[in-house]
């Protein structure tokens, strides 16, 4: 796969393309109806399929107040798309100048002469240009008079269920089995692993501590069931994990992720990038009046971790 993040890195004798557009935060399963399609058409066609998205979200340019947190990075998303079938990735830089690109500026640009589009497929809310001005009908008789198709994909799962905002909210609740519904796979949050104070460690639960980035969405505080991936050797474990600041012990404020791995106290992934996915949630933070008391709660979770996760 090709990770393009301009229209000039995209070579000129590329060829016709399909195109499916969209922010694919999350590459949920809505995106993934519509890559499905981009895919059936674009192979009919003999043609690789490109998915465009936009890095910043256009909201932390237009108004970045409202800007909402991120589910993916550029680099995890590509995953995703490259996952559900897409060969390459235009991520085009997003800025006001972009931003006020009329739709028809738009098509010529990216659609025309970057990508040689031969057929186009969005969802069928699929707004472009700027202040929205375009939707698939104009995109649709753009086609027409340049001489690629158009097709707007109706989500069957329904917007509320199958878009980012959905999961965010489920992750803000702290639903990540509803955000794994909306999603198809488990939430997960990636980073490097960062030496923390060892108090895990010195309890008999040694944990991966990696800090949560700005901007990028996470579950509510918590504790939660799931998995710890090295993602340099793809390594899986089953994992209890912890969200948020340790209100038990003084001076902790940096909120970060510590997922333990269920019976390993053998790992060394100190600057190791890893994966941590969410399957359950299994109850929110709680400050614990000594360490007996934070034991004792710290090895029922690892017990319902093992049941939630089949450990």
């Amino acid at each position: 796969m090709l990770i393009w993040r301009d229209v000039t890195e995209v070579a000129p004798d590329l060829g016709p393309t399909g195109v499916v557009i969209g922010n694919f935060d999350g590459v949920h399963r809505g995106h993934r109806a519509v890559i499905d399609r981009a895919r059936a058409v674009t192979s009919t066609l003999g043609h690789p399929l490109v998915a465009v998205t936009f890095d910043p979200h256009p909201m932390a340019v237009l108004r970045p107040e409202h800007a909402p947190s991120v589910l993916t990075t550029i680099e995890a998303r590509a995953e995703l798309l490259a996952e559900a079938g897409v060969d390459h990735v235009l991520a085009l830089p997003f800025s006001r100048e972009i931003a006020a690109w009329s739709p028809t500026e738009f098509v010529d640009r990216v659609l025309v002469r970057t990508l040689h589009a031969a057929a186009v497929v969005v969802g069928a809310n699929f707004r472009f240009g700027a202040r929205a001005a375009g939707d698939v009908a104009q995109l649709r008789e753009a086609g027409e008079s340049r001489g690629f198709l158009v097709e707007g994909i109706a989500l069957d799962g329904g917007p509320q269920v199958w878009s980012s905002t959905y999961v965010r909210t489920c992750l803000g609740e702290g639903d990540v089995a509803g955000a794994a519904e909306a999603l198809g796979r488990p939430f997960a949050v990636r980073g490097r692993v960062v030496e923390g104070d060892r108090r895990g460690r010195e309890l008999g639960y040694p944990t991966a501590n990696v800090p949560l980035a700005a901007g990028l969405a996470a579950p509510a505080d918590g504790v939660y069931a799931g998995w710890l991936t090295r993602l340099d050797t793809r390594d899986r474990f089953p994992a209890a994990i912890s969200v948020g600041t340790n209100p038990t012990f003084a001076g902790d404020r940096d909120r970060r992720v510590e997922a333990y791995a269920l019976d390993r106290d053998d790992l060394e992934l100190y600057g190791v990038e890893v994966e941590v996915a969410f399957a359950d949630r299994l109850r929110g933070m709680v400050r614990f009046d000594g360490i007996e008391p934070l034991l004792e709660q710290m090895a029922d979770d690892v017990r319902r971790t093992r049941a939630v996760v089949g450990a």
